[in-house]
């Protein structure tokens, strides 16, 4: 998808042409979208490119008067549990001469807040500052995100004191994977944003160092939070591990106990089944209160032993 986006009178508006001070958004482009922003502004097509390899890493690449600056940014992906995992992928931000190009693989609500004008006071004709809100915006959703990984954690580790299953265990290691992956970007971001903020890739405007700096801080809390969830969700996971093994175990013992009693009046019922002569005491009844008795007597041995 192609949209091309200019500030006038404060607002982001959609326009159909490539002007000046535009921002063009490339969404999961197609090959003729792509050939067409690389016929009218002369762009790196690897840079391009780059932008749309989920395997790439946060940098920042310079060639030609053209800059990418690539970041990871927090994606919710459906997982086969029912559950949302977050993944990362990459953010391509290429500076042109007179244009800003934003690049990625897949819908995102960061771009998505930009291009509806849910982000207030965004002028494409600055650069240096629309780039700066796009980092703030992502190191924000970060710390949404994360808050949100959080509270899933909650709510399966209460389903987890009632549980014996090992879906709830399967729910909290995608979350401690999306914790991974987040921690894993967001340093690769963090030396990103250091890059920009000693001005030696765009040009810093005494205006916006107020701002990167926000977002260097938005940037460091949210390593914090990812390595303190990320080390609280460990050991919950060994921490319950170890409870539905217990849980298994107390099953299995008072099962086994069960089958000990039930034991008992089969054995006299096999004894006095047998076709022999000179049984003691053959009669049925005295054979059914014996078990009975011997039986109650076991169980209270077991029950004081607390195997029930």
């Amino acid at each position: 998808m192609l949209g091309i986006y200019k500030t006038v009178d404060g607002r982001i508006v959609q326009v159909d042409a490539m002007e000046p001070d535009t921002w063009i958004n490339l969404t999961n482009p197609t090959a003729d979208e792509i050939n067409t922003v690389l016929e009218n502004l002369k762009i790196i097509p690897e840079f391009i490119y780059a932008a749309l390899d989920e395997e790439e890493t946060s940098h920042i690449e310079s060639e030609d008067g053209n800059t990418l600056i690539l970041v990871d940014i927090p994606y919710p992906a459906k997982t086969d549990h029912d559950m949302v995992q977050y993944l990362t992928i990459p953010l391509g931000i290429i500076v042109a001469e007179k244009h800003i190009v934003t690049v990625c693989l897949k819908e995102n609500d960061i771009i998505t807040d930009f291009s509806s004008g849910k982000v207030k006071s965004v002028y494409t004709n600055m650069k240096t500052r629309f780039i700066l809100q796009i980092m703030y915006k992502m190191a924000t959703r970060f710390l949404q995100d994360l808050k949100q990984i959080d509270k899933m954690s909650n709510l399966i580790e209460r389903r987890l004191h009632l549980s014996m299953r090992n879906q709830e265990l399967i729910q909290l290691l995608d979350l401690e994977k999306s914790l991974v992956f987040f921690s894993t970007s967001i340093k690769a971001d963090e030396a990103t944003i250091e890059k920009i903020m000693r001005g030696r890739v765009i040009k810093m405007y005494e205006e916006d160092e107020e701002l990167v700096e926000d977002v260097l801080i938005e940037i460091k809390q949210a390593i914090e939070m990812s390595n303190i969830y990320s080390n609280i969700l460990s050991g919950t996971m060994d921490a319950f591990a170890s409870i539905i093994s217990n849980n298994l175990n107390i099953v299995m013992k008072v099962l086994t106990s069960i089958t000990i009693l039930m034991a008992i009046p089969q054995i006299f019922a096999a004894l006095y089944g047998m076709n022999v002569n000179n049984i003691p005491v053959p009669n049925f009844w005295f054979v059914a209160i014996l078990s009975v008795f011997v039986a109650a007597i076991v169980g209270l041995i077991l029950y004081k032993k607390k195997l029930f």
